[in-house]
């Protein structure tokens, strides 16, 4: 009897596992179609967007759903911005340009009518007071002058040009023009004209508003001692001079006065603050208010003191 139950028992539970197999069996599958079925729609997306992705000849299309409003927006301003700045460089440029061009044209009017001046109204200055800044020659000329603009310039030598090349007096020399603060403590008083003038060393200063300023020497004005390096120059037979940077002495009594040059004086150098003048062919150079002409003497270069006056044929 015992036997009988449980068997009969051991049938049941046979029976239910055998149903129970099959449902379990289903369920699984169910579960794995389910997942097969997502992966296999996602799959058939992807093949779709490749295969509308892809053109003809095998490559990929742009996506007709992008948005191009926002790229296009950002390449607009990006794009007026230089073209602005293109504008506004070329706008410089020009302006540049046209200050360039106005600084060449206010050159080129200075110079041209610097060289006018010099031309005209310096030599005109020069033969109005002649007498002051030139003593006339002491003999006749032996050649004709050279005529140009009215006025005759009187040589005895022919003019032969060599660049003006300023001669170097020294560190205590400095030319006419030049400002220093302060003078040296073996500088003298000298008067002339009713001025007070300062001299160091062959040079005269004019004391202004702080400091001193050099000028051309003053004529009558008398110094003890010659300045180192002076030179002897012939004016006749019985006179000499003595030069140095550009001023001439004459020996009077226990010292050494300042004369204007004579017409026809020959130097051999020339100090620094000069310029050359052309005056229709002839170049000259001009020192304070003298005008020299280059000639060579005996091979050397040299320059002689122009007498400069009217030209009486002409008037």
């Amino acid at each position: 009897m015992n036997n009988t139950k449980l068997v009969s028992r051991y049938i049941i539970y046979f029976v239910i596992i055998i149903m129970l197999v099959p449902l379990t069996a289903e369920a699984q599958r169910m579960k794995h179609n389910s997942g097969g079925n997502r992966n296999k729609s996602r799959n058939n997306t992807s093949r779709q967007n490749t295969q509308q992705n892809r053109s003809i000849n095998g490559g990929y299309n742009k996506p007709t759903n992008r948005d191009m409003s926002k790229t296009k927006t950002n390449r607009k301003p990006n794009t007026s911005t230089r073209d602005v700045n293109k504008t506004n460089i070329k706008q410089k440029n020009n302006s540049i340009n046209n200050r360039n061009t106005n600084t060449r044209n206010r050159n080129n009017t200075n110079i041209n009518s610097g060289n006018r001046n010099v031309n005209i109204n310096n030599s005109r200055n020069v033969n109005v007071n002649r007498n002051v800044h030139v003593r006339p020659p002491v003999r006749h000329y032996p050649r004709p002058p050279y005529s140009y603009g009215g006025y005759r310039y009187n040589c005895y030598h022919p003019y032969r040009y060599h660049p003006y090349r300023p001669y170097y007096y020294g560190p205590a020399y400095h030319p006419w023009g030049f400002f220093i603060a302060t003078i040296a403590v073996t500088a003298i008083i000298v008067n002339a004209n009713n001025q007070q003038y300062y001299y160091d060393q062959g040079v005269y200063y004019v004391q202004g508003s702080g400091g001193y300023t050099v000028v051309q020497a003053p004529v009558g004005a008398t110094i003890t001692v010659l300045p180192e390096d002076y030179q002897t120059v012939v004016v006749n037979e019985t006179t000499n001079n003595y030069y140095y940077g550009g001023t001439y002495y004459e020996e009077e009594g226990e010292g050494y006065t300042v004369v204007p040059p004579t017409a026809g004086t020959v130097v051999e150098n020339l100090p620094g603050g000069g310029e050359e003048v052309k005056i229709g062919d002839v170049t000259y150079v001009k020192l304070g208010d003298v005008y020299y002409q280059p000639i060579v003497q005996d091979g050397q270069n040299m320059y002689e003191v122009v007498d400069v006056e009217p030209d009486s044929a002409q008037n």
